[in-house]
Order: structure tokens, then sequence, then C-alpha cells
């Protein structure tokens, strides 16, 4: 469901040039395809995803100029289009999350050891979806809501019941908030 376009804001679209789009895109694709990645489990498909997520940007830019001017409000148009595509994907039944092996990189800290993944795999999708815009974007419930298509009511429940659910999780692991 796109954002409604505000009756004070029905001007002539500008054409998004080139260097625009870039500085878009360094600017928010990072996150996104984070979330993507947290949503799907894969990189690859994460990937394709924010592709899909700017190319479906891009085609509704006439109607959606408006939003240039409006940074906050396209960060949530573009997370709404990437929740899309990851509901979409779920609905499927396409692959398998968490496929890959856990990637190399950092050197853990071993007095606390949690493995984020072993959490997010038992959580279900959405409840992987509503912790990451809270604590990882620290989105707040209207605009998780923006971003969802939830309402603010949904989200909040919603929320409380995957952050129970990650506690659950964390104390089976013998860490303490």
């Amino acid at each position: 469901m796109p954002i409604p376009l505000p009756a004070d804001r029905a001007a002539p679209a500008q054409p998004l040039t080139e260097q625009a789009f870039q500085i878009l895109y360094d600017a928010t694709s990072g996150p996104v395809l984070a979330y993507l990645i947290a949503g799907c489990g894969r990189r690859d498909v994460a990937e394709d995803l924010l592709q899909e997520t700017f190319c479906r940007l891009l085609l509704r830019w006439p109607s959606l100029a408006w939003l240039d001017t409006d940074p906050p409000a396209l960060r949530r148009y573009l997370f709404r289009i990437a929740t899309n595509l990851l509901h979409d994907r779920w609905r499927s039944g396409a692959g398998e999350p968490f496929a890959e092996p856990p990637e190399q990189g950092l050197t853990p800290n071993l007095d606390v050891t949690v493995d984020i993944r072993a959490m997010l795999r038992r959580l279900r999708p959405r409840e992987r979806q509503l912790l990451w815009l809270a604590y990882v974007e620290d989105m707040d419930h209207a605009e998780i809501a923006a971003s969802t298509g939830l309402s603010r009511l949904s989200v909040r429940t919603l929320l409380f019941r995957a952050r129970a659910r990650a506690r659950q999780f964390l104390s089976q692991e013998g860490v303490t908030p």
C-alpha cells in the first residue's frame, strides 16, 4: 500500500537525476540491506530484494518526488517497499532463511556469547522485522506502522510479543537483561 500523496504536495514532479539517485542510494541502501538480510537470512537474496526495492521506487518516482523534501518519509517508504517484498517472499515460501554459514569476522567476547542468528531463527518473520526496525533502525511505533502497514496499536502489541519471545530465548541461553 503506497504512502498517500498529501494534497499540498501535488506539485509537478522533478525528475530524479543520476547524481541525486546515487546520493539517495548511498544514504539509504545500507540500512535497508541490513534489514532485508535480517528478514530473509540470506545476503544474496537480500541484495536482489534491495535492487527490486530501488527499482520500484524509481518506477513510482514521478508521483513520489515530494518525498525528496521529506527524508524521514522517504526512508519509511523504502522500508515499506522492502517489507512488502519480504512478505511476498514469505508468502511464496521461496527459499530457506539462514541457509548461509555464519560470516567470519570479529572475535566474539567469549564471556557473553549469544547466537543472535539462532534467536532470529526461532522468531517468526514479522517478529524479526519488528525487532529490527525498533532496535536497529531505532524507529518508533508510528514509523514502524508506516513502514509495515500495521496500525500503531498492532505494532505495540506485536513488538511486545516479539520482545517476550526474544527474552525467553535469551533466558534459556543464560543471558539476563
